[in-house]
C-alpha cells in the first residue's frame, strides 16, 4: 500500500470510529468561504431555474396549443421572464384599507424564505474540488434531512394562508382556506409516501438514501409511493390540475389577489421555487439523486457530471408539471379532497404494512409469529381501504330524454294546477267587484261635483 491508501484507509477508520460518513466529514471540514460560496450558489441556482421554468411553460404550452409563445425579448424570447420580474419591481404598491399592515408584508417573505432552505439539505451531485478544496454538492447533510423539507413546505402554507387572512377581502380568505385543507391533506399522503424509502434506506438523510440507490433505485422498487408522491407533489404546490386556491373562475385571482409590486413577485416566486424543491426531492428519494443509470454508470465517478444527470432528472419532473397543466382541466374540489383522503392516504398506509411485512419475513424468516400478525394486519388494512373507497349513497341514474329541438322546453313531469276552480271563484267574484267599482267612482263624482259648487 502506498502513502495515499494508507492514509485513506486510517481516515475510513477514523470515520467509523465516529460515525461520520465521508460526505459528513467533508461537509464538516469546509472552510466559511466555502460555505458562503454554496449560499450564494444555491440562492442564485433557485432564482436562475425560476426563470428558466416560467419561460420554458409558456414555450411549451404555447407549443401544445399551437402558437408561438414568449419570442420577442432576448434570443427566442429566453429573457421574457426576466423582463416580467423587473417590470414587477418599478410596479406601483398598492396595499388595500382594510389590510393588516404588518401579516400583509410578512407574509410573502414567509412563504418564499422555507422554500430556499429546503436546497440546503439536498445533494445535487458526488464529490468535487472547488478551487482546490474537496467537498461535496451540498450545503449540509443532517440526520433528518428529509424532515426538514417536509416542514419547510409546511411552513411555506402560513404564508399563503396568512397572506389571503391579511388582504382584508373575502375571496383571497376562502382562497387561503382552501390552501390550508388542501395542504394538510396532501401533506399526509405526501409523508406516508417517504416511509417506505426511509424504511430501505434505513436513515433520513438525503445522502444517505441517494447512496442506498446504488444497487437500484427506489422508483423502480416501490412504485406505489412513488406514484403517491408524485401526486402529492403536485398538490402540494397548488398545481393545475389542483390549483384550487387560484381558481380564477371562483376566487378571482386566489389568495394573492390584493397583493402587486415585488409582494406579489415574492408568491410568485416561491411557487415556483417550491416546484423545483420538490421535483429535486423526487430525484433524490426515487431517482438515485445524481446517479447516471447503468450505461452510463462510469460518469458516477465525477461528482459535476453528478450534478448534470441530477439537473436533467429535476427538469423530467419539472416537465411533468407542465404537461399536467396544458392537457388535464381542474379538479372539482370535493373531487380534489376526495382523492386525497379516500385513495392517496389508505393506499399509503396500506403499502406501508406491505413493506414492513417484505422486509420482516426477509430478516425473520417464514414460521415466525410477527409475520401472522403483520398479514392479518394487512388484511385488515385492505377492508378499512375498500370501505373508504365505497360510495357512501348511490344515486338511480336518471333515465335521458331526448328533446326534439336545442330550444328549452318545461319537464316532463311538471304539475299544472286544475285552473277550474279559479275561475269558477272569479266568475263567481266578479259581480262584486263591480259593484265595488261602481261605489268608488260614485263617490269620486260627487266629491268633484261639491268642490266645483264651492267654486
Amino acid at each position: 500500500m502506498n502513502g495515499a491508501e494508507v492514509m485513506w484507509a486510517q481516515s475510513t477508520w477514523v470515520l467509523a470510529q465516529e460515525g461520520m460518513t465521508r460526505t459528513q466529514e467533508l461537509l464538516a471540514d469546509d472552510p466559511l468561504w466555502l460555505i458562503l460560496l454554496k449560499v450564494v450558489g444555491l440562492f442564485g441556482l433557485g432564482v436562475l431555474l425560476t426563470l428558466f421554468m416560467i419561460n420554458w411553460e409558456r414555450k411549451v404550452v404555447a407549443r401544445m396549443q399551437q402558437r408561438p409563445g414568449p419570442n420577442r425579448v432576448g434570443p427566442n424570447g429566453w429573457l421574457q421572464s426576466l423582463a416580467d420580474g423587473l417590470k414587477l419591481a418599478f410596479k406601483e404598491d398598492i396595499m388595500p384599507v382594510a389590510a393588516d399592515r404588518r401579516i400583509y408584508f410578512i407574509a410573502p417573505v414567509i412563504s418564499t424564505i422555507p422554500a430556499f432552505v429546503a436546497f440546503s439539505v439536498i445533494p445535487f451531485g458526488g464529490e468535487v474540488s472547488i478551487f482546490g478544496e474537496p467537498t461535496v454538492l451540498q450545503l449540509v447533510d443532517l440526520p433528518v434531512g428529509v424532515l426538514v423539507v417536509l416542514a419547510c413546505s409546511s411552513i411555506g402554507v402560513y404564508g399563503i394562508v396568512l397572506g389571503g387572512w391579511a388582504s382584508g377581502s373575502p375571496y383571497p380568505l376562502l382562497a387561503a382556506l382552501r390552501s390550508a385543507a388542501q395542504v394538510i391533506s396532501y401533506e399526509i399522503a405526501l409523508g406516508l409516501s417517504v416511509v417506505a424509502v426511509i424504511l430501505y434506506a434505513g436513515s433520513l438523510s438525503t445522502a444517505d438514501i441517494v447512496a442506498a440507490q446504488a444497487s437500484g433505485w427506489f422508483g423502480w422498487l416501490l412504485v406505489p409511493s412513488f406514484v403517491v408522491f408524485v401526486i402529492a407533489m403536485v398538490g402540494e404546490t397548488n398545481r393545475a390540475p389542483f390549483d384550487l386556491p387560484e381558481a380564477e373562475s371562483e376566487l378571482v385571482g386566489g389568495f394573492h389577489t390584493e397583493y402587486s409590486s415585488l409582494k406579489f413577485a415574492l408568491f410568485f416566486l416561491a411557487e415556483y421555487v417550491n416546484m423545483v424543491t420538490v421535483s429535486a426531492m423526487a430525484t433524490t428519494l426515487f431517482l438515485g439523486g445524481g446517479q447516471w443509470p447503468w450505461p452510463l454508470s462510469f460518469l458516477n465517478a465525477n461528482g459535476w457530471l453528478q450534478f448534470v444527470a441530477f439537473l436533467a432528472k429535476t427538469f423530467l419532473f419539472l416537465f411533468v408539471f407542465i404537461w399536467l397543466r396544458g392537457t388535464l382541466p381542474r379538479f372539482r374540489y370535493d373531487q380534489f379532497m376526495r382523492l386525497g383522503w379516500k385513495a392517496l392516504v389508505p393506499l399509503s398506509l396500506l403499502w406501508i404494512l406491505v413493506v414492513f411485512a417484505l422486509r420482516t419475513y426477509r430478516v425473520s424468516g417464514s414460521g415466525d409469529v410477527s409475520v401472522l400478525l403483520i398479514t392479518l394486519g394487512i388484511v385488515l388494512a385492505a377492508l378499512l381501504t375498500v370501505a373508504f373507497l365505497v360510495p357512501d349513497r348511490q344515486r338511480p341514474d336518471e333515465p335521458e330524454i331526448e328533446l326534439a329541438s336545442d330550444y328549452p322546453v318545461p319537464p316532463l313531469d311538471l304539475a299544472v294546477p286544475d285552473p277550474a276552480r279559479p275561475r269558477r271563484r272569479a266568475v263567481a267574484e266578479a259581480p262584486e267587484r263591480r259593484r265595488r267599482r261602481r261605489t268608488v267612482a260614485a263617490g269620486a263624482s260627487s266629491s268633484t261635483a261639491n268642490r266645483k259648487s264651492e267654486e
